[in-house]
Order: C-alpha cells, then structure tokens, then sequence
C-alpha cells in the first residue's frame, strides 16, 4: 500500500489547532492526514483509518436520553461522525476516538454517556486542562497497555465534562482515573478500535502518546 490516508472528522468551523496536531501526529507515522467536516462529500473519499477528534457535547437524543446540562451541541457534527463512525465499522477500518469521539463512538454501539462529571468527583479535580495532570490506570491485558509501552499508569490531561457510562456492544474497558470513570475502552475483536477521553494530540511531544497515533497507522497496514 502507498502512504495510508487518515480522515480526521471534525466541525464546520473551529477546532483548527486540535486538528493539525492530529494531522502532524499520522505524518509523524507516515500517513496522509484528510479533513473532513460537515457538508464535504466524505462517501465519495478513500481512507483507510479514522479520527475523530474532541469537541462539543453529543445530542443525548442519540442514546435516549433527556438532557442534563445546558445544551451545547452541534447536530450536523454529530451526524456526520455518526455516518463516519457506522460506515468504519462496517468495513472494519481502524479508528481513534478522541474524548467526544469515544463517547459518540460507545453510542453508536448501543452505549450511554455520564451527562456531567462534577457530582462524580471524589478524588480528582474537573479543572479541564491540556496539561497532563491526572492519572489513568490501565487494565492489565488490555491492547491500550501495548499500545502505551506496557505502563500500567500514566498521566493524561482533561478537558470533557461528560464520560462513558453503559458500555456499548463489544467494547471493553482499557483504563480509568482515580475516580473510576472510564478512560478508555477498545474491542479487542478488531483491528485498532479505541476510544479515550484524553486528548493524546496534545501529548504528542511525549513517545507514549504518539503510540496511539502509531498503532492506528500501523493497523492500516494489515489484514483485519
């Protein structure tokens, strides 16, 4: 295969800086990042593996739910994730989840989200920092221990206010903080298919961050 293509999701307008981290993350790796936003004709495109990157809030209409907190959502973002999320699936295509993306990933296999963290708090501040400040404790066994070097903890940073709850249909728990919210999940059944709450793009001058990044690439290239 020539360079694999990345498309990295995101909204119409904004979050400008997050993604060219993405994009100079798969380079990093040897890929070719494409962006990809509301309105582009994304069906008609080859890629081979996919991000999608953090953001607003998801529309709890998606998983059933009422809202909790003050609405902040972007519905034509969420249906394209949607589509590019069902689509990946269907054909088996690696894909990263990156905090928003991980939740909207576990809706759409059926899952449910925390609509606020605050109250879940005991031993961890919700200050929302890029600076990697808190801890995530990997599960032993998991692919997301391989894909960060083996380390059983790490320090990632925060900047979501919801988080998974129900997991959604064969994801498995990868890692959570000192307060048991899930970090991360995966489904060891697939190829690269790992969701986390962080924002490892921020990282990405730390080797173990980058991993992510490079595991994903890596997975393009073999047969699922």
């Amino acid at each position: 295969m020539a360079r694999p293509v990345i498309a990295i999701t995101g909204p119409a307008r904004g979050a400008r800086g997050p993604r060219r981290l993405v994009a100079a993350a798969v380079r990093w790796y040897g890929a070719t990042p494409l962006q990809v936003r509301p309105g582009d004709p994304w069906s008609s495109w080859s890629y081979h593996g996919v991000v999608v990157t953090g953001g607003h809030d998801i529309d709890p209409v998606l998983y059933k739910a009422e809202p909790e907190v003050e609405p902040r959502y972007d519905r034509e973002r969420d249906a394209l994730e949607s589509a590019v999320i069902d689509d990946a699936l269907a054909r088996g295509l690696p894909l990263l989840g990156i905090c928003r993306g991980a939740q909207l990933l576990n809706v759409r296999l059926g899952g449910t989200l925390h609509q606020d963290l605050r109250l879940r708090r005991r031993q961890t501040s919700n200050r929302r920092t890029v600076l990697p400040l808190k801890t995530l404790c990997i599960v032993e066994g998991s692919g997301l221990k391989a894909h960060l070097g083996g380390a059983t903890r790490c320090r990632i940073n925060s900047l979501h206010n919801q988080a998974i709850d129900r997991l959604g249909n064969g994801l498995h728990v990868a890692g959570r903080d000192l307060d048991d919210i899930v970090q991360a999940v995966e489904d060891p059944g697939r190829r690269f298919l790992v969701g986390v709450q962080w924002h490892p793009e921020f990282l990405i001058a730390l080797s173990r961050q980058r991993r992510l990044f490079g595991g994903l690439v890596a997975a393009t290239l073999t047969n699922s």
